[in-house]
Formats: structure tokens, C-alpha cells, sequence
């Protein structure tokens, strides 16, 4: 599998409503942390995050995490 671009080195914090996203893991995406379709072709495949219920939500951006969609800090060893 391919390495995904990395779109920042620091994390999004979201108040998310109930509802269905799908975060980039590929990093192409030009609608950061959302998919936009730019992965087509990269053999890397969207996030699926179901929200229950409305809450802040910290989501990587360096696509390094161990927990996607969610930030784990992989962005502080990035140089």
C-alpha cells in the first residue's frame, strides 16, 4: 500500500454533529480532513466515522496515526 501525503503537521479539532463522514487517509484531499475523492487510483481508501451523538473530535491530518481517524501524536515525530 501506498505511503499517504502528509496535508499538515498538527491535528483538527471538530465539533461534529450525529452523521456518517469520511475522513482522507490518502492526503490529496483538497477538503482536509474530509474526503473529496482525490484518492481514486492511490490504492488508499476513505475513513468511514459514524458520529452517535454530537462531540469534539481530534482528527489527524499527518495520516501517520495508528488510530484513524483520530490523532495518537505519530505528528510530533514527523521533521
Amino acid at each position: 500500500m501506498p505511503d499517504p501525503l502528509v496535508a499538515a503537521t498538527t491535528p483538527i479539532g471538530l465539533d461534529l454533529e450525529e452523521g456518517t463522514y469520511f475522513w482522507c487517509s490518502c492526503g490529496k484531499s483538497e477538503n482536509q480532513p474530509w474526503c473529496d475523492g482525490k484518492h481514486r487510483g492511490s490504492g488508499l481508501v476513505p475513513q468511514k466515522l459514524a458520529i452517535l451523538e454530537p462531540k469534539k473530535v481530534f482528527l489527524c491530518r499527518c495520516k501517520q496515526t495508528s488510530n484513524p481517524p483520530f490523532c495518537d501524536g505519530s505528528h510530533a515525530r514527523l521533521a
